[in-house]
């Protein structure tokens, strides 16, 4: 994580949210903000033991609403292909595959929305 810091993932760069279920964190996301009009979603994760309950869903909704309510009108992200679950999330959730939009050797698939 360090070729990959975070520090921006809190006001006025972004915004990093955790989802509780029962008092204990079962996920976490953050959103970054990229230029007047566009966010980057990233650190999107879901304990395994959460996963197929909709908490991923959940966290990148409340994403998507942070961003809109800060003036952003569309979000991206990247992923991996091996992380085949995410990939359908995001399709499910709307997003759209795009052209690259960065250099992260681990990226492999790259995502876009707009925001209503």
């Amino acid at each position: 994580m360090s070729s990959s810091p975070s520090a921006d993932l809190q006001a006025p760069t972004g915004v990093f949210v955790v989802a509780e279920r029962s008092g204990a964190p079962v996920g976490c996301g953050g959103m970054r903000v990229v230029d007047a009009t566009t966010g980057e979603l990233t650190r999107i994760y879901v304990d395994p033991a959460a996963r197929g309950i909709g908490v991923g869903a959940l966290l990148v909704l409340r994403l998507e609403a942070l961003a809109a309510q800060s003036g952003l009108s569309r979000l991206r992200l990247d992923t991996r292909s091996d992380l085949v679950e995410a990939r359908r999330l995001y399709a499910r959730l709307g997003y759209v595959e795009v052209a690259r939009h960065n250099d992260d050797p681990y990226a492999e698939h790259w995502f876009a929305k707009a925001l209503p």
